[in-house]
């Protein structure tokens, strides 16, 4: 079904993550020809990523950006049609589907999704306030605007401590405010922070929230945290306040559309094939779009390759 405006595609991949990337690699060896369209942060989580320590075979470890820019270039070995669009509506009832972007409009027989998750925020009115004037949640993207300046990070778990950590090396003073008394980190990165605990550059403020973002003119003054155990709040003076709670998946185009839980498209799983199968025949779901448990690199790397299988034995079954 191919028009004159409509870039039509055996398999179409939306996300530019491990999990799209890999997905393609596998569509393309299978001779399906796969489209992949980037979305608008190419790449995805990892290229605000420093140090990557656990690819496998990567001994030495590598940086995030290196790394999925061996991800693009294997792509492009095998011929994979990459595309610089960001999707903004979809129409999955039948097929082939259609789907709509900032550049053009797609249609394909099967479809692998892969958009990934996007950073949570608190949703605190003076968080939205001072959004990118000095309220920030990615240390790598900004953390160099803080050099020699005092900054904190919310969070408990890998993303918290990980940005903690990068900003010590940056920052005066990192604050890392968290509401209970022990991390979901890796005991590595845990180890490693208390490291900095100790050499006085990380301090914990701990059984806290953060309650408000203060400023000015110029930017965030400094932030307000509030103890959960007895009501107590404290003004804390510093220039960056980096949100590390997590992230969301980037599901809205299909809500309605696909079955979900909490946001996460729900997949099929089991032994006997077709285990990234969503509630729609043909459609399929890879990396942190339909994971909220592991939500590794290598993970979705492999969810991706699982979805280009899948794509490719049902293709072969509606020939």
């Amino acid at each position: 079904m191919s028009t004159t405006n409509t870039l039509h595609a055996k398999v179409l991949i939306l996300g530019s993550g491990p999990a799209g990337y890999t997905a393609a690699i596998y569509a393309a060896r299978a001779n399906l020809q796969p489209v992949l369209i980037t979305g608008m942060a190419q790449g995805g989580q990892l290229t605000t990523t420093t140090e990557v320590d656990n690819w496998p075979a990567d001994a030495a470890g590598v940086q995030g950006p290196e790394l999925m820019e061996r991800f693009l270039k294997h792509a492009e070995r095998f011929n994979t049609q990459i595309v610089f669009d960001h999707i903004q509506s979809v129409d999955l009832s039948q097929r082939p589907f259609k789907l709509h972007g900032d550049s053009g409009s797609y249609s394909a027989d099967s479809l692998i999704i892969a958009t990934g998750a996007s950073a949570k925020y608190l949703g605190l009115p003076s968080e939205q306030a001072f959004m990118g004037r000095g309220v920030s949640a990615c240390a790598t993207c900004d953390g160099f605007f803080y050099r020699d300046q005092p900054v904190a990070v919310v969070g408990g778990g890998n993303t918290a401590v990980e940005e903690a950590l990068y900003l010590s090396n940056i920052a005066s003073k990192v604050t890392l405010i968290h509401r209970r008394d022990k991390f979901r980190a890796e005991a590595i990165m845990i180890d490693k922070l208390m490291e900095k605990v100790q050499a006085g550059k990380v301090e914990l403020k701990l059984h806290s929230v953060l309650d408000e973002v203060l400023g000015d003119a110029s930017g965030v003054t400094g932030v307000r945290i509030r103890n959960v155990q007895d009501d107590s709040t404290e003004d804390l003076p510093l220039q960056g306040a980096f949100i590390a709670i997590g992230h969301a998946p980037n599901t809205e185009i299909f809500q309605g559309q696909l079955e979900m839980k909490n946001g996460y498209i729900l997949t099929q799983g089991g032994h006997d094939g077709f285990a990234t199968q969503t509630s729609v025949p043909g459609v399929f779901a890879a990396g942190d779009v339909q994971d909220h448990v592991y939500r590794q690199a290598i993970t979705s790397a492999g969810t991706g390759c699982m979805a280009a299988l899948d794509a490719q034995r049902f293709l072969e079954q509606q020939a």
